[in-house]
């Protein structure tokens, strides 16, 4: 849903900052011009349960902070938010990352996935469905490429989605290098050293701190995560 997300963004910017004006941008206002009340709902409801629109929410209010300071990593940032918050959507990423750079993706491969992951849970309409989206959703992250035809490619991280990664795999309890290591990390199709590189532009820009000292690396998160949150992390 990532063109609904950046038509809903653009569309509060800058004053939606509370879950109220999402909400009622996308069922009061209509701005992403959906052609029914049903439609707009399922809208919403599709964004809010992959995104959750609400800044209370730090994950949330992470990738709002990122999204506007870069617009490369728009549809990385998009699929980090919805990795924890989409079994499907998370699931699918070991189904991907086992082919071969080069090699097709077919559909009917993520469906015979689905299938065995989700034993009678969904119907064959639906698995076509689902299978749809999910080579959709893995072509705007450019971990696939092609229209009709898909075949897989390595992604392109930048700064900002590598800051994201981080951040997540800190809020999971891993600190210094291990968080190039994490899962989120993993998203991003990309070597720890290549993701490094990234991590000390995304220093740079004043989104995180990365010191390096020999083999001993430090990242923080002084702009992205509350007194308060660290507390909480602390106690943890």
């Amino acid at each position: 849903m990532l063109e609904d997300l950046r038509g809903l963004f653009a569309y509060c910017a800058p004053t939606g900052l509370s879950h109220e004006d999402f909400s009622k941008a996308i069922l009061e206002d209509n701005c992403l011009a959906k052609r029914s009340g049903k439609t707009r709902s399922l809208t919403y409801q599709h964004l809010r349960e992959l995104y959750a629109l609400d800044p209370k929410v730090p994950l949330f209010r992470v990738l709002l902070y990122l999204w506007t300071r870069e617009e490369e990593g728009h549809a990385l940032l998009a699929a980090l938010c919805a990795f924890p918050r989409d079994p499907l959507f998370r699931r699918s990423f070991e189904w991907i990352t086992k082919v071969p750079i080069g090699e097709q993706v077919t559909r009917e491969a993520i469906e015979t996935e689905l299938a065995a992951a989700f034993p009678d849970r969904f119907s064959p309409a639906s698995l076509k469905s689902i299978a749809q989206n999910l080579n959709s959703s893995w072509t705007k992250t450019g971990h696939l490429r092609g229209k009709v035809r898909k075949f897989r490619q390595k992604a392109s991280p930048t700064p900002a989605s590598t800051a994201f990664a981080l951040y997540l795999g800190y809020l999971t309890g891993l600190r210094g290098e291990s968080l190039f290591h994490s899962p989120y990390c993993r998203v991003l199709d990309a070597s720890p050293s290549e993701l490094m590189d990234k991590a000390d532009a995304a220093s740079r820009r004043g989104w995180i701190t990365m010191k390096r000292l020999g083999n001993i690396i430090e990242v923080s998160f002084p702009g992205l995560i509350t007194s308060e949150e660290r507390s909480l992390l602390n106690e943890r």
